[in-house]
């Protein structure tokens, strides 16, 4: 039986992925999407969802969330997901966007599949904030809410400290880990979530579909190196990964919180790891990740996605 998931996300070359392996893969039903700015503004990150979802001819509701993070201002990432924050051949965008806030779609979709529901929240986190905000019951009412974010025990990717998604937007991560008790998937886990040189390749060389979306695979341009291995992570996949397995990912339960203070850890989280501060964990947080298995769920879902 497939999983309803709804993805609230920030399309981007990793998303673009993840989205793909969701996409093609029968164990996950994706009941809809909301948008977000992160990798790149809304305009762009509302259009690129539409464009993964025609090029692997899905059709998917999609709502246009936040455009700007709920206190900092915006900080985009083109110079590595591309002009428009999506590398590739991708077709126009022509599918239509709800009337409807990104917010109020995930509290809707909470309301209309309850328990049955899983949230993929794997961008900045100003849509799910504001959805708990507007419904507190939110967290009550769905299987599990995920977050593709933060660093607890590891440095951060966009500073020393703080991982690119919560540091786009602390305030909103602070809610979020305030007001509901998620399965926290950071840096610690995802700096391992490789593909294979090898599925790249195989996608590289192939006509069509394929050669899109080895350009998402193989996002980052001139980069040289990598800084754990000979691939770029795709960070947010190893979310979809447990959601398929949930032996993909081990999590243990920690006090979390984040810097909002605007200094040098700002958007930082603060794990609580050996339970110094004696407050009761408040989320459940990715440790560590069978890479192996990561792949082979991943290079399955993306092969049905690109099948021609």
């Amino acid at each position: 039986m497939s999983r309803k998931v709804f993805f609230d996300t920030d399309p981007g070359c990793d998303d673009a992925v993840m989205l793909a392996m969701a996409l093609g893969h029968d164990a996950i039903d994706v009941v809809g999407l909301s948008t977000v700015c992160g990798n790149t503004t809304i305009e762009n990150t509302t259009r690129n969802a539409h464009a993964i979802l025609g090029l692997g001819g899905y059709d998917v509701p999609v709502s246009r969330g936040c455009g700007r993070p709920l206190v900092d201002d915006l900080t985009t990432a083109e110079w590595i997901h591309g002009e428009n924050g999506l590398h590739g051949d991708i077709p126009d965008a022509d599918g239509n966007t709800r009337d409807i806030h990104g917010a109020d779609a995930i509290v809707e979709a909470a309301h209309e599949y309850g328990d049955e529901l899983t949230i993929a929240a794997v961008g900045p986190l100003p849509n799910l904030a504001i959805a708990l905000a507007k419904e507190p019951r939110l967290p009550d009412l769905v299987d599990d809410i995920y977050l593709m974010g933060g660093a607890a025990m590891t440095t951060g990717n966009v500073t020393p400290m703080a991982e690119a998604n919560f540091h786009n937007d602390p305030a909103a991560a602070s809610r979020v880990l305030q007001d509901a008790t998620t399965r926290m998937v950071g840096l610690d886990v995802t700096n391992h979530a490789t593909v294979s040189p090898e599925f790249i390749e195989e996608f590289r060389t192939a006509d069509g579909i394929r050669g899109t979306v080895a350009q998402w695979l193989d996002y980052r341009p001139d980069s040289g190196t990598y800084p754990l291995a000979d691939a770029p992570a795709i960070h947010d996949a190893a979310v979809v990964a447990d959601i398929i397995d949930e032996t993909v990912l081990t999590f243990e339960e920690y006090y979390l919180e984040v810097d909002t203070t605007g200094g040098p850890c700002h958007g930082a989280v603060i794990c609580d790891e050996y339970g110094t501060t004696d407050n009761e964990p408040n989320s459940r947080v990715a440790v560590d990740i069978d890479v192996d298995r990561y792949r082979e769920v991943l290079e399955a879902g993306v092969r049905a996605y690109a099948a021609e």
